[in-house]
């Protein structure tokens, strides 16, 4: 399908009325989640999140001239629910794929031309981020044991032989592990580790350790970090030297470890990011080409770029490439392979030829079926907040070359408050913002204080401040909009998920700027949070609002349930009913309270969907039932046929 093109002279509509090319079901279409890619000699693996079937997560194979196979059969869904948001779902091993299937949590073989067979222990156990032990026939993995509870569950290291044979404890006593890796020849492991109340950008422990002849480990050395330096990404190159990205200085930057001497040294000091927040397992910034040679990424003020580092003489050299967001760093021979997105292109599996420097896209998020006069392409802006400081975030202004706003009107605003909330919106070419903006709504998205991408004390401006810094910022992105004139400032409204969707309901609360909101399953009460969510963030609050028990008085002046009587705006829920993140209580006791103060809400629950929603008829739901609740606030007519939200208290 050729994408869709201008019709000529634009029309003069009020904003939100606009008819656009880029649906509901464009936005959800045939498009395609890349994730977690991995090479073997000449054969390419990657695995995608299909919305059109339910979310399923399928691995897939290309090898080398150029065919293109699905190695999961149908009925397997290839994701792991350690930590509930996963990663590190397969590996590889001689074309045999070992991977976590979501049903039953177990590690599933399967050869080429086979079926899929089980081969870990039953049990409650989940397994995730492993790497194949050739010489002992084995897998090493992070496993998840859920038998004491979903707060209390057992983490370890631990070892399965890919045939016969008990599984073996590694590596225990911490609350996480992630990150094994195991020297090239062998003999040493390497892991990361980091304990309550830390999340792993807080603080982690990198450690090392000789593998015996039986396979147990030896006393393990402390390379590098601590409570307070977060330790990414630990690689082992071709000559076995340990190589790892660290915080320490501000910026996660690179380093090496000089294993004779015992000490680390910087490679390419810079105020830049090499590291992201680890959400999700087995995240890949760099690696090798060689011994000597490192290809990476990092980010500078929101753009992230790819560069080749000489180890030896330290020289960084940035490639030039069309994409400002990089992701799964992936060397080959002769290229490299990445996820690769811009302002202009949907997300796409990319491969860069090292010597020619030309990109190849092998698989595309998306086909880009709409003009580019549709498309709204970010300007990264700086604001003053709170405290003298200033804080970022992308501004997207309406574009639909067939229609224009009245001359007299400014378009509506939505603020994007994204998840996390130690997490990063990156200006890219994303539908479900062009949605809105080709309607005619600005959209301004936000990384407030917290967000990652802009070196440690950014990031820590939201520790003990969850519900403050994250809000001052919001409104002060959308007051510096409304004052520039760009949009209108009685037409404000701000929307996010999870983390999002608290930001979201502290402004309504504890703010009087917006004039409607969005929250996709929010948080709204603290202490049902820290008594409700699952093990991996379950201490993440005592960062980020204070210590428990002690400020438990804290915790309930910051949620919004226990000030519903504080809100003014129309409010529309969404929530899975099987989220185990947040909870469907959080959002149901909040509908309560603003249904009975009488105040307009709307709420939208979601069988079989959970913490992030992934099937395409529940996101395309959400975006048309988010457009009518609009509508009917801000009091003009949504271009197409949408089926209609009840929304209650509405008169």
């Amino acid at each position: 399908m050729p994408p869709a093109k201008s019709t000529g002279v634009p029309r003069i509509a009020p904003y939100g009325s606009w008819t656009s090319p880029i649906t509901g079901d464009v936005v959800t279409g045939d498009s395609i989640v890349l994730y977690e890619v991995m090479v073997e000699g000449t054969d390419l693996y990657w695995t995608e999140l299909r919305p059109a079937e339910g979310g399923r997560k399928v691995i897939m194979r290309r090898s080398a001239d150029g065919r293109t196979a699905e190695i999961t059969p149908k009925s397997f869904n290839a994701r792991t629910r350690v930590h509930e948001y996963g990663g590190g779902d397969f590996l590889i091993a001689d074309r045999t794929v070992y991977f976590s299937n979501f049903a039953d949590q177990r590690l599933y073989r399967v050869d080429p031309g086979t079926a899929p067979e089980p081969f870990s222990p039953p049990g409650p156990y989940l397994y995730a981020d492993g790497l194949i032990d050739r010489r002992r026939r084995r897998i090493i993995t992070v496993r998840e044991d859920h038998a004491p509870g979903e707060q209390n569950a057992h983490n370890t290291l631990v070892a399965i032989p890919t045939g016969d044979g008990p599984s073996r404890v590694l590596v225990e006593g911490a609350d996480f592990y992630s990150s094994p890796r195991l020297s090239p020849d062998g003999t040493r492991l390497a892991w990361l580790s980091w304990n309550h109340p830390n999340m792993p950008w807080d603080g982690t422990d990198l450690w090392v350790a000789p593998v015996r002849g039986d396979g147990s480990l030896g006393d393990a050395v402390h390379v590098a970090g601590g409570p307070d330096e977060s330790v990414f990404q630990p690689e082992w190159s071709p000559d076995g030297t340990l190589y790892f990205i660290s915080d320490r200085t501000e910026w996660w930057n690179l380093y090496r470890w000089r294993e004779a001497e015992r000490r680390t040294e910087a490679l390419a000091p810079m105020e830049a990011e090499f590291g992201r927040p680890q959400w999700v397992f087995r995240m890949s910034t760099y690696g090798f080409t060689g011994p000597q040679t490192i290809v990476c990424s990092f980010t500078s003020r929101g753009i992230w770029k790819l560069a080749l580092l000489d180890v030896a003489t330290r020289r960084l050299e940035v490639i030039d490439q069309p994409y400002t967001d990089l992701a799964d760093i992936t060397p080959a021979p002769g290229g490299v392979y990445f996820i690769g997105a811009s302002p202009t292109e949907p997300s796409a599996l990319v491969r860069l030829d090292l010597r020619t420097r030309r990109t190849e896209v092998i698989r595309a998020s998306r086909r880009l079926t709409v003009g580019p006069g549709y498309l709204s392409v970010p300007e990264a802006i700086e604001f003053p907040t709170e405290g003298g400081l200033t804080a970022h975030a992308w501004f997207y202004s309406p574009r639909n070359p067939d229609v224009s706003g009245p001359p007299s009107e400014r378009p509506p605003l939505i603020v994007i408050s994204h998840g996390g909330p130690t997490s990063f919106s990156p200006g890219v070419l994303r539908f479900e913002i062009q949605y809105w903006t080709s309607r005619g709504f600005a959209v301004v998205d936000v990384n407030y204080g917290g967000s990652t991408g802009y070196g440690r004390s950014y990031r820590n401006r939201l520790r003990g401040q969850w519900g403050v810094v994250d809000v001052d910022d919001c409104v002060n992105a959308a007051r510096h909009l409304a004052e520039r004139k760009v949009v209108d400032g009685d037409r404000l409204a701000i929307r996010g998920g999870s983390a999002g969707g608290y930001t979201t309901l502290c402004a309504l609360a504890f703010r009087h700027l917006f004039r409607a909101g969005a929250s996709y399953f929010g948080v709204s009460d603290l202490l049902a949070m820290h008594r409700d969510t699952h093990k991996f963030e379950s201490q993440y609050d005592q960062t980020l609002i204070g210590p428990w028990p002690e400020r438990m008085e804290l915790y309930r002046e910051r949620s919004p349930v226990h000030y519903a009587d504080r809100i003014s705006a129309p409010v529309i829920f969404f929530q899975g009913l099987e989220d185990k993140v947040v909870p469907p209580n959080q959002s149901e006791m909040m509908v309560d309270a603003l249904r009975a103060k009488g105040i307009p809400v709307a709420y939208v629950a979601f069988e079989g969907e959970q913490h992030g929603f992934r099937r395409a008829e529940t996101i395309r739901r959400t975006l048309e039932a988010e457009l009518y609740f609009y509508s009917r606030i801000f009091g003009f007519t949504p271009a197409g046929s949408i089926t209609p939200v009840p929304i209650e208290n509405l008169r």
